[in-house]
């Protein structure tokens, strides 16, 4: 510290003299002791000693009296305050949980509604995840020019399907799963163009974020990891005008889940890392070895194909809006080519908006 600051420091200490020798009453104050000035270095003269041991003790002194009992009166009616402020908390908490899923499961708003939200609002409700809802059974026409714009697709179900032996005999059957993803598995700000083929509605995916790892896990512990997606998209509807009941479908592509620049635990990749595994060179070097070891060596982009199946229950014209259900089928992940891939049913709601 300065001189000046030493300065300052000691005529915050300063404490003036009493006939009894003792401070006088509120002759020191708690605001003038900062907790951090109880260990500054001062000088080793006495004076100075005696006069931080005295403005010591009038400030714990002070501290003391500030958490003594009050009277009755004031503590019924500090009592009574605590008790409707926390009335008022409750309430606002039983609201915000209503509607923003604090402590119950996030609640379907319309889309004029989440906008009128700040970030803070929607941060940790679960709404960045959900589709927004859509009220009314109108009809739109979409126009020469039109576009659909943000579709918003979330799953509500998942199952994969697995081969289930029984008396002898094995089936092939949907296994209900459990989504292990947080909740980042929404496909958002999707859009295309809209044109009509024979009287019937074409819609074409362009754009947006149309993909989403994602995982999955059986009943007996597996997990299945799939890239859920609705890339390069074309569904064909069954009518001119978007109303309820009005379905169309149609097949998207499945990129790998996986990029080339991944590298597996043996630090092979598609695009870098090793050609093999590098701790079994005497077995891979032979046709029998290389041949065992073919699928975990060569690293492949597997693009699959999906389709999706979608209809049309909520029209709001006024706004705009379609909303729906959908089903969506399409392969799981590969693991780079080295493994079979499983198929993963979807289902869940919509959401659209035509422009």
């Amino acid at each position: 510290y300065s001189r000046d600051e030493r300065k300052q420091v000691e005529e915050i200490f300063e404490v003036p003299e009493a006939s009894d020798n003792r401070p006088k009453k509120n002759s020191l104050t708690c605001s003038k002791l900062p907790l951090a000035l109880i260990n500054y270095n001062l000088p080793t003269n006495n004076t100075t000693k005696m006069k931080f041991a005295a403005a010591a003790t009038v400030a714990f002194a002070a501290s003391a009296n500030a958490f003594a009992p009050a009277t009755t009166g004031n503590r019924a009616t500090q009592l009574n305050a605590m008790k409707d402020d926390f009335a008022k908390v409750g309430a606002a908490a039983l609201a915000g949980a209503a509607i923003f899923g604090a402590t119950l499961p996030a609640q379907a708003i319309t889309k004029s509604e989440l906008n009128q939200l700040s970030y803070l609002q929607v941060k940790g409700t679960g709404l960045a995840n959900r589709c927004s809802e859509v009220i009314g059974e109108d009809t739109i026409t979409p126009k020469a020019g039109s576009r659909l714009v943000d579709l918003c697709i979330e799953p509500k179900a998942w199952a994969v399907e697995e081969e289930i032996g029984k008396a002898g005999k094995t089936e092939k059957k949907f296994v209900n799963s459990k989504v292990m993803t947080r909740q980042t598995y929404t496909l958002e700000g999707i859009e295309g163009s809209i044109k009509v083929d024979g009287g019937n509605i074409v819609f074409v995916e362009e754009e947006g974020i149309d993909y989403a790892p994602t995982t999955v896990q059986l009943p007996g512990g597996e997990r299945v990891p799939f890239l859920f997606t609705v890339k390069e998209l074309v569904a064909k509807g069954n009518g001119g005008s978007f109303k309820p009941g009005f379905q169309m479908g149609g097949d998207f592509s499945v990129p790998s889940y996986r990029t080339g620049l991944f590298l597996d635990p043996k630090g092979r990749g598609g695009t870098t890392g090793y050609d093999m595994a590098v701790a079994l060179p005497g077995l891979q070097s032979g046709e029998e070895g290389d041949a065992e070891l073919f699928k975990e060596n060569n690293k492949t982009f597997d693009v699959g194909q999906g389709r999706i199946e979608m209809e049309v229950n909520k029209v709001n014209a006024e706004e705009s809006e379609i909303g729906g259900v959908f089903v969506a089928s399409q392969p799981g992940d590969t693991d780079m080519g080295s493994k079979v891939p499983k198929k993963i049913l979807t289902k869940g709601i919509f959401y659209a908006k035509i422009q």
